[in-house]
Formats: structure tokens, sequence, C-alpha cells
């Protein structure tokens, strides 16, 4: 995994590390089952040796793991090494919780046999926990929207070599979804599992159209002019790039040394956000969605009966949004068209006030009376925050485009799909009834994404409250 995702480092640190605390929990009261046939109060007494040794054994656990940088190196270790390592790291275990036994002299209220059990299940269950761990993360979590999903380009030549790293690399972190070649036209040819999807004429193009967080270029005999246009184009998207040859030197533009599939890269990219503001954003929105949804199934039985009552057709309206990197996803609102709205807006093009490649119209005669009521306060909007605890949206952030405004999409708007779109943003709180321009609106996500702040996200939140309660802003 490169050294320049941090974020990936932490979730494989603190994902181990609460998984070793869970099966110590678990050994530790098998094993005083075991010893005594059941759990006696006296295990849960403020003062008892069990519990404390229990802290103790969590203490030896983050300790041991820490100096011995076990968690770094765990998806690269194989099923024997796993093994040698867990022996060592529960031997360890026994001989310092032992240590701590005779020198705190609790010989006479700890048992030793218990210690014993202790170690036996924990090494037992550890090896299969982690092991089912390492599965789970390299077989399902790999193939999730959650990965990055990484686009290789490269030569014909190297595509064997390329390969071979990327096999011997055994990361859970990236999905690789296809290869291009900057020398040859094979698309839809097969090498291994993966699939040639674009030649040397077309790479940015099919890129435009793939969800696609990372790009791994490895290129060393390609002329570096022809290179250097090919990464910029990337970093105009939003795309972070690594590089195995030359450094470029792009305005504005971050750059860090690291490793990639034990290839040293240059990696590019346009903005660098602190992993542990994203990560108090990801609890912001996972704190929000859980309170939005409560509001919202509340909420549900009027807002559907109101519904219902004006027009025949479902409660709650789906429709496929682009998300993070060109991801598609389900986006849920309360119904405010009737059923055939999408028929008839093909009708209604010629009526669109919007320069660009949204639309809308003042007067739609596709919003039903409920459904006008609804876009005024933004109740339409609610069931959003099943989409943001899915993780698909964020609280803020850029404006979710549909497929037909993405099929349109070039290169500079593309970069609007480096973040997660929001159920609010700038778009929002600037009056987005009143842009009529879809530069404007592309020029507002843009500023959010190069002026990211968790203040700035704030700010925005209690902007859009006061937008919802005005009744302004929508229609």
């Amino acid at each position: 995994m490169n050294a320049y995702n941090k974020r990936y480092q932490v979730i494989e640190m603190y994902g181990l590390l609460a998984l070793d605390v869970v099966v110590i929990t678990i050994s530790y009261l098998l094993a005083y089952c075991l010893r005594f046939m059941h759990i006696s109060e006296s295990f849960w007494t403020a003062d008892s040796v069990f519990r404390q040794m229990l802290l103790v054994s969590y203490s030896i656990c983050l300790i041991y793991n820490v100096l011995a940088d076990g968690y770094r190196h765990f998806f690269q270790r194989g099923y024997f090494q796993e093994l040698i390592y867990n022996v060592k790291y529960n031997v360890v275990m026994f001989m310092l919780a032992s240590a701590c036994v005779y020198v705190f002299r609790l010989e006479d209220n700890f048992s030793r046999l218990m210690l014993g059990y202790f170690v036996c299940i924990n090494a037992f269950l550890n090896y299969f926990a982690k092991i089912g761990f390492k599965q789970f993360m390299v077989k399902v979590f790999k193939k999730s929207k959650n990965s990055d999903k990484i686009l290789v380009v490269t030569q014909e030549s190297e595509i064997a070599k390329v390969l071979e790293h990327l096999e011997k690399d055994s990361s859970w972190s990236y999905e690789i979804i296809g290869i291009a070649l900057t020398d040859a036209e094979r698309v839809g040819e097969k090498v291994g599992d993966y699939t040639i999807i674009a030649g040397p004429d077309e790479i940015i193009e099919v890129s435009m159209q793939l969800p696609l967080d990372v790009v791994f270029i490895n290129c060393p005999t390609v002329d570096n002019s022809k290179m250097q246009l090919l990464v910029q184009s990337f970093l105009a998207m939003g795309t972070i790039c690594h590089y195995c040859k030359e450094e470029f030197v792009f305005d504005g533009v971050q750059e860090r040394h690291g490793n990639f599939a034990n290839f040293m890269v240059t990696t590019y990219t346009i903005s660098v956000f602190d992993y542990r503001k994203r990560l108090i954003k990801k609890i912001m929105d996972i704190f929000g969605g859980i309170v939005g949804c409560i509001i919202t199934i509340i909420m549900y039985p009027f807002v559907a009966l109101a519904i219902k009552l004006e027009s025949p057709g479902p409660v709650i309206f789906k429709q496929t949004r682009i998300g993070k990197s060109g991801r598609r996803f389900t986006m849920y609102k309360f119904r405010s068209m009737y059923v055939n709205a999408e028929e008839k807006k093909k009708e209604l093009e010629k009526e669109n006030e919007v320069d660009g490649l949204m639309f809308k119209m003042e007067n739609d005669p596709r919003i039903t009376k409920v459904g006008a009521f609804l876009r005024k306060t933004s109740i339409d909007e609610m069931p959003q925050f099943f989409n943001i605890l899915k993780g698909e949206m964020s609280l803020v952030g850029t404006r979710p485009p549909t497929e037909d405004e993405f099929e349109q999409y070039n290169i500079y708007y593309r970069r609007r799909l480096s973040t997660t779109p929001g159920l609010t943003g700038l778009w929002q709180v600037s009056g987005r009834s009143a842009i009529k321009d879809f530069e404007h609106v592309v020029k507002l996500d843009l500023e959010y994404i190069d002026n990211w702040s968790l203040a700035g996200d704030i700010k925005i939140l209690i902007q859009t409250i006061g937008v919802v309660l005005r009744g302004s802003g929508s229609h």
C-alpha cells in the first residue's frame, strides 16, 4: 500500500487493535468459565483481580504490536507467517502476564491455570479471527464501493512486470478496474484477471466514465512530454496519480514520494486532506445520518399519506446519481413529481432555464402541489439521510450529477466528483434556484473542494438551516 494514503493505515491499525481487544475479552471470559464453570460475582466487582488482569492483557497486546510493528505488515504475512507471529505474541503475553502476577503478588487471588487456558484459547481464536479479517478485507472490502478504484496505465512490454508486482502487493485497499496501454491497441483482451479497456488515443476519454480514484502509471520508455500531458489531464479530473518515472513540476499540485505495489513512485494530487479531519467529518456524517434517518422515519407516514392522496405511485423516488470518483448509487427522495416525470422531461427540454448540463424550470408542470410544498421546505430531501448513512453521500459536499449530465462531462467538470457529494453545499446556500448557469454550479463545487475545512462544513450546515427555515433557495 502506498505511503501517501494514511487513511488506510489508520483503518488497518485500529481495525486490528479492536479485533485483538474483542478476542482477548472473549478468550478471557471463556478461560474463566472453563476454570470456574461459571461467571461469578467476583469477576464483576470493582476491585476484581480478574478484570485487572484483563486490562493488563490489553496493555501487553498494544505494546507488543506497536514495538513489533505487527499491524503494519499484517496483510503481507502469509498463513504460516501469521501463525508464527501469533505464537510469539501469545508466548510473550503469557510471560509478561505471569510476571505481573508475581510482581504484584496476585498469585493467591489469580488462577495460574486460568492464565494458561486464556493464552491457549487466545492463540486459537486470534489466529482464525485474523485470517477471517484478512479474507474479508481482501475478498469483500476490496470489491466494495469503499476501496480505491485504480486504473493501471502502462506499456505492452511492462504488463507482466506490473501485474507481478500488483499480485505480490496483496493490498485490500484498492481494486484494479482495468489496464490502459500507451503503445498498443488491444482493447477487450484479458491479461490475467484484468481487461485492457483503453488504447493510446482513448485513455482520458474512457477514464472519464469510470469510477476512478487513482491512476498508476508505469511507462518507462514513453516520451516524457506525452506522459506529462497525460498526468496533467488526470490531475484536472481530480484523480490521484502514482507515477514511476521522472518528476514533473505542476503549479498548485502536491507531490510526495512513496511506494506503491513495490514500485517507487511520485504521487501527484491537487488537494491533500488531513485524514484526521476527514475522520471527524465521517463521524459527523454518521451521527447526522442517524438523527436524520430517525426524523425521516417519524415523518414518513404523514408525508406518504399526503403524496398518495394527490397522485398514485411510489412514495420514495429513486434515481441513479454519480458519487465520489464516478461511483454510481441510488439516491432517495420523497416523490415530488408525477410518476411520468422522467418521460415528460424530454418534452420540456426547450423550457430549460439553466445554461449547460442541468435542467430546471420555475413552473415545472411535473411537480405536484404536495411536491411543491415538500421542495419549498426541503422535506423531499430527507430520505437522502439514508444515503449518508450508507456512505454514498455526506452532510456537506458537491451536487451529485445525474447519469445524463455525467455522460457529457469534460475533464474540468469531472473534478467535481473528487469528493463525496452532499445533502447540502455551497450551491445550496448560494440560492440554488437563482443559479441559471451550470458553470456557476461547477465553480461553487470546485471552490468547496479547493477550500475544504471542518469549520467551512459547519458554517454551510448552519446557513442551510437558515435557508430551509426561510423556505428559500428551492422550487
